[in-house]
């Protein structure tokens, strides 16, 4: 309970004081309104939502032990959602009111040292000659409005404009009978945080089946931490259809790391159930080992590891295990959760293709117009789309479902076609 109200007090005071110096600002703008009622309803609007997110990050704090361990996700998604879509544009906003205020401490600096001429200063004014600071304020709130409408979009249908993201690669010692094999990759798919959500994520699995892929691929993170969110998934999942086979590894999250289990069996039997769930949905889990693959007497190998990522994060991945069966096939396919992998491990191998997922393009960034951008680049370098070192190749999947801030900005969620040739 302590720890609670010690990250409760500071944040709510932090919120406090944007919600006042935004108020400051949009005060003034409220007061040009000519009717009365309508001045009151928007001050009503403005602190009533401030109130609803200061509710629920107490309720939260304060009732966080009498929630399901797996509906904590939903509601801390829920509480990020609120905090992103009504302070975000404040923050934007209140960098116009200090910027007003700050051109105000010059003036009145300038004034008092008897420096400023007297004449107009019009560089702000528009062409209904309205004062410095109600420009200011109005651009504030124009601009405000930009992060508002995307953060909207993206937790409402961002999250769920499902793309298909393409790829033909070609390899010089690929068996023949294997080119135009088509590959369907998905990675990161967090059920918990779909709050069954079933009919959008059918969708996207009828979107998958219309790729007609050959091989289907899962690259962890079935979970957001517990085995439970995968109840009443199976019948939907499993219907994702591949000519060869489907076939998984685990992610980082599906180890259940991220939450305190009072007794190690308990853990262990969480993780058990998650690696049932990849049969129940028709998927082959691959731990650590390798599936020879063959088409007209010619064969490939399917590797897949556990996850290996740099600390903090597990390494149970053993990529020579993975690899001791496969040895004597010359064209291997990798399945590695964490990109990082490729660099520490995988490189100078002789693994022609691998494919993992883990940043989710953080969810928020910018691919368009030859430009491609995402906070999350400077963490991990190959952070999403197609990587190549000499003869070696790394795709890196966006991820399917979201964590955290439940919806997507600017990066939408992702399903991989690779043609192999």
């Amino acid at each position: 309970m302590k720890a609670s109200v010690y990250l409760l007090i500071p944040l709510l005071l932090f919120m406090l004081l944007v919600d006042i110096y935004t108020y400051r600002g949009i005060k003034p703008l409220i007061a040009k309104i000519k009717y009365s009622l309508a001045k009151q309803a928007l001050s009503i609007v403005f602190w009533g939502i401030s109130a609803l997110v200061f509710a629920g990050f107490t309720l939260f704090m304060f009732g966080i032990k009498h929630v399901q361990q797996a509906e904590t996700y939903i509601y801390v998604g829920y509480l990020v959602a609120g905090f992103s879509l009504f302070y975000i544009p404040k923050f934007v906003f209140i960098l116009f009111v200090l910027l007003k205020d700050i051109l105000g401490a010059i003036a009145g600096i300038m004034n008092w040292f008897g420096e400023r001429k007297k004449k107009s200063v019009s560089q702000f004014n528009s062409t209904k000659k309205m004062e410095r600071s109600e420009f200011l304020y109005q651009m504030g709130l124009v601009l405000a409005a930009i992060p508002f409408a995307s953060i909207l979009y993206g937790v409402t249908k961002g999250k769920f404009n499902y793309r298909v993201m393409r790829e033909k690669i070609h390899f010089d010692h690929l068996p023949q009978s294997f080119k135009g094999l088509k590959i369907v990759q998905i990675s990161d798919i967090h059920l918990g945080s779909f709050n069954k959500n079933f009919e959008q994520i059918a969708k996207a699995v009828n979107l998958i089946n219309e790729q007609e892929p050959d091989l289907i691929l899962f690259t962890g993170d079935l979970v957001n931490n517990f085995a439970e969110e995968t109840e009443g998934w199976a019948p939907v999942l499993s219907k994702m259809n591949a000519k060869i086979g489907k076939y998984s590894i685990l992610g980082n999250h599906d180890y259940g790391d991220y939450s305190y289990w009072k007794f190690a069996a308990d853990k262990a039997e969480n993780l058990q159930a998650i690696k049932n769930f990849h049969n129940e949905m028709g998927f082959q889990l691959l731990l650590n080992e390798s599936e020879t693959i063959t088409i007209n007497g010619e064969q490939i190998a399917l590797v897949g590891v556990e996850n290996w990522g740099k600390p903090p994060f597990p390494q149970h991945g053993d990529l020579q295990k993975a690899t001791k069966e496969s040895a004597n096939i010359p064209f291997k396919i990798l399945m590695s959760h964490d990109p990082s992998h490729w660099d520490e491990q995988v490189l100078n191998t002789d693994i022609a293709l691998t494919f993992s997922g883990h940043t989710h393009g953080m969810q928020f960034g910018l691919e368009r117009a030859g430009i491609k951008w995402s906070p999350v680049q400077y963490k991990y370098p190959r952070w999403g789309g197609l990587y190549q070192e000499k003869k070696q190749y790394l795709y890196v999947n966006r991820g399917f479902g979201y964590i955290g801030f439940p919806g997507r900005i600017g990066m939408p969620p992702e399903i991989t076609l690779v043609e192999l040739a």
